[in-house]
């Protein structure tokens, strides 16, 4: 079993920045691949960024060169790293983590952006 728990989200104005941060427990980080996810009201959960338990990382289009997914192995803890924020980046934003074909989600933290 894997435990997400997701942290940081909150308001932020247009043109911030906020760190997201998801704590794994029951396994490793550089063991799963991970993602961080975001539904926006009355749309579909989208998949942000990646990261593969090699390190891999990709990014939807709508978030290239603003957002940086990362991990830190002895935390146990992988992050989104959000800047130039946009109002089009409100959304629940999920953590994500698979391993050996079994799905694992956090419970989202909301990020507003809004001035």
């Amino acid at each position: 079993q894997v435990q997400l728990v997701e942290s940081g989200g909150g308001l932020v104005q247009p043109g911030g920045s906020v760190r997201l941060s998801c704590a794994a427990s029951g396994r490793r980080v550089s063991f799963l691949a991970m993602a961080w996810y975001r539904q926006a009201p009355g749309k579909e959960r989208e998949l942000v960024a990646q990261i593969a338990s090699g390190g891999t990382t990709s990014y939807a289009d709508s978030v290239k060169g603003r957002f940086t997914i990362s991990r830190d192995n002895a935390k146990n803890l992988m992050y989104l790293q959000m800047n130039s924020l946009k109002p089009e980046d409100t959304a629940v934003y999920y953590c994500y983590a698979e391993y050996f074909s079994m799905h694992y989600w956090g419970q989202g933290t909301q990020v507003t952006v809004s001035s």
